[in-house]
């Protein structure tokens, strides 16, 4: 059988209150107090569809995928790039093959259960032992608008297989809409939607129970015969009214997650899933709806193995890891919405060489140095020559990641100079367990919360965006264990 054999979510570290966007735009659109309720997970200023996507991989994996895993369906409305493939950047910093197939997934907020679809039908297929499905969105809207309110950023990962599945993919179904909800222009940043009402009743409270429906009389079974049920809609009124049209009693829908976190696009359904995983019992049957130009329905049955897995960090874990983003200006500087002054150091970019970048790339995405086969030592950046005196062999290295080993803080600065929109910008050296010392930028965390000798995870993150030439570069940074 073909199924989920492992997952895992992620949710960044900041929450904006929503009261907070309310009280700084209400001006403009007073409607936005009825929305101003509960928060929502923020991408940080070096965070984007692209690093979520590969902590969410790197949390369903502990860190380090199988290499038996020879596919990557990465799925996002709102990918970086649009002429350079992300999930091929993906690929890379999570150290899979160079033969796998990497394919990005787009175009609607469905397409994280559309990648889902397509990795269980390449393991079906037997073109792979695993596949992995990653979903992942951080999500722009208007200043002063309802989707500014209702969006949040977050990740979801599946991985696919045939040996020890942990819920197992009993059926699907899919309906195909050119239903106009959220429409992006490929040369705008940002969306536009149709009247709000029209999009609640005519797309998530006429789509959704039409394609669920189709479902049932498939598989010729009655809505009391699962014990949760996924679906997303951003409005609480009308996610409620889905279900009981559908006949589902109210204590088996799962959270939507709307005051907690907000409606996280392509990754949203993936990310309930996640969390209902982590409590599912064997034998129980769980739904999943995605929801975007159509509908994919999947139909998913919890085996025995599903207790004993456990993602590195569960999405109670995630949920409790936060810190307030405040004042509002900080997030819609984060997203890019609003120029700011970065003074002298930070006007000047140079022109990211692409040459190195792809002459070093799997230095700069996978962090992979090299290790001395004659003395064991490890190395990083990746050299020819052993670092050790009394060794200095030539030649007799091999690859070696850095970026599954545990790591502590040895030492750590806060420079108030250097310009960042997440002042201080902190930075020191990380000590490796087996060896390797390095020079990071630490993210995630606050200068007065982080300690020598402190553990760090090692995350993907945006080291910077040229928006002048369209780059973004990207390179590992230390998170602090305890305040992350």
């Amino acid at each position: 059988m073909v199924g989920i054999i492992a997952y895992g979510a992620y949710l960044p570290r900041y929450r904006l209150e929503r009261k907070t966007a309310a009280k700084a735009m209400a001006w403009i659109n007073p409607a936005v107090w009825g929305l101003a309720g509960g928060e929502k997970a923020v991408a940080g200023a070096d965070e984007d569809a692209v690093t979520l996507a590969a902590a969410a991989a790197r949390n369903a994996c502990r860190f380090r995928v199988d290499s038996a895993c020879t596919a990557l369906f990465a799925a996002s409305c709102t990918f970086p790039y649009a002429e350079r493939q992300n999930a091929a950047i993906l690929r890379e910093a999570l150290s899979l093959p160079e033969g796998a197939l990497a394919l990005d997934v787009t175009g609607s907020t469905r397409a994280g259960t559309s990648a889902v679809l397509a990795a269980a039908a390449h393991v079906s297929s037997g073109a792979s032992s695993q596949a992995l499905a990653v979903a992942s969105d951080a999500r722009r809207a208007k200043m002063g608008s309802a989707e500014e309110l209702l969006y949040g950023d977050a990740a979801a990962a599946l991985l696919l297989g045939r040996e020890g599945v942990l819920a197992e993919l009993v059926g699907s179904y899919g309906l195909s809409a050119d239903f106009p909800g959220p429409l992006r222009d490929s040369e705008k940043k940002l969306a536009r939607s149709w009247e709000e009402r029209w999009m609640r009743e005519e797309g998530y409270l006429s789509l959704i129970p039409k394609a669920v429906k189709a479902y049932l009389a498939q598989a010729h079974m009655a809505p009391d015969a699962f014990s949760t049920i996924i679906y997303p809609c951003p409005y609480p009124r009308e996610h409620a009214v889905i279900g009981a049209k559908l006949g589902f009693a109210p204590d088996r829908i799962a959270d939507p997650l709307a005051a907690q976190v907000g409606d996280t696009g392509a990754a949203h359904p993936l990310l309930m899933l996640c969390r209902a995983l982590e409590s599912a019992s064997p034998g129980s049957h769980i739904l999943v709806v995605g929801y975007g130009s159509g509908v994919d329905v999947l139909h998913f049955r919890v085996t025995d193995a599903a207790p004993s897995f456990q993602p590195a960090w569960t999405f109670e874990a995630l949920a409790a890891r936060k810190a307030v983003l405040a004042p509002y200006e900080k997030a819609a500087a984060f997203r890019e919405l609003i120029p700011v002054e970065t003074g002298l150091r930070g006007e000047f970019q140079a022109e990211t060489p692409l040459s190195v970048q792809w002459r070093y790339r799997r230095a700069i995405l996978g962090l992979e140095g090299t290790r001395c086969r004659r003395c064991g030592t490890p190395q990083f950046p990746p050299q020819r020559i052993c670092a050790v005196a009394e060794c200095q062999a030539v030649d007799e290295t091999e690859p070696y990641l850095f970026s599954d080993k545990p790591a502590r803080i040895f030492s750590y600065t806060g420079d108030n100079l250097a310009f960042s929109l997440d002042p201080p910008q902190i930075y020191g050296i990380v000590d490796f367990e087996g060896g390797g010392r390095m020079m990071l930028d630490f993210t995630d965390c606050a200068l007065e919360a982080i300690r020598v000798d402190q553990p760090v995870e090692l995350h993907l993150r945006r080291k910077y965006h040229d928006p002048h030439r369209g780059v973004h570069t990207y390179f590992w940074k230390a998170v602090p264990v305890e305040s992350a």
